[in-house]
């Protein structure tokens, strides 16, 4: 089976707003795989900074984008897997890329990281018949 091509991308775009000085933000599709602080998801989103600035320890590796941020003074650890990414994209220009969602499917439950501990949020997918959210195009400025 071939790699997926992108966590590649998104650590090539992440390179790239560090080199011209930009921050790169990502949209990440969050579901029950996700470790985000929930108060901040809307509509099964969240957009997070992942400049050197606002997130500590950044890995983009092939099956996860982790770091630790603060969130209103509360240090958290993050944790989206690679498929979940929606986009990356500079907050300065709006540059970026947009990617399908890829639903996590853990081959190995011992792998998951610890799933959100805020069992009164709830999380839905957009379509019934296939579990997955819809495709939608998202122009970000």
């Amino acid at each position: 089976m071939t790699a997926s091509t992108k966590p590649y991308l998104l650590r090539a775009l992440y390179e790239w707003c560090q080199d011209n000085g930009q921050t790169p933000h990502i949209v990440a599709w969050v579901n029950e795989h996700t470790r985000v602080p929930l108060q901040y998801v809307r509509d099964n989103e969240i957009v997070l900074n992942i400049g050197a600035a606002a997130s500590h320890n950044l890995v983009i590796d092939n099956e996860w984008v982790s770091f630790s941020a603060r969130f209103s003074g509360i240090a958290q650890e993050i944790w989206i897997p690679v498929g979940h990414v929606v986009s990356i994209f500079s907050r300065e220009t709006g540059e970026g890329m947009g990617f399908d969602v890829e639903p996590y499917e853990p081959e190995n439950v011992a792998s998951v990281p610890e799933s959100n501990t805020d069992t009164d949020a709830e999380t839905r997918t957009d379509d019934e018949e296939t579990g997955k959210p819809k495709k939608v195009l998202k122009f970000v400025k």
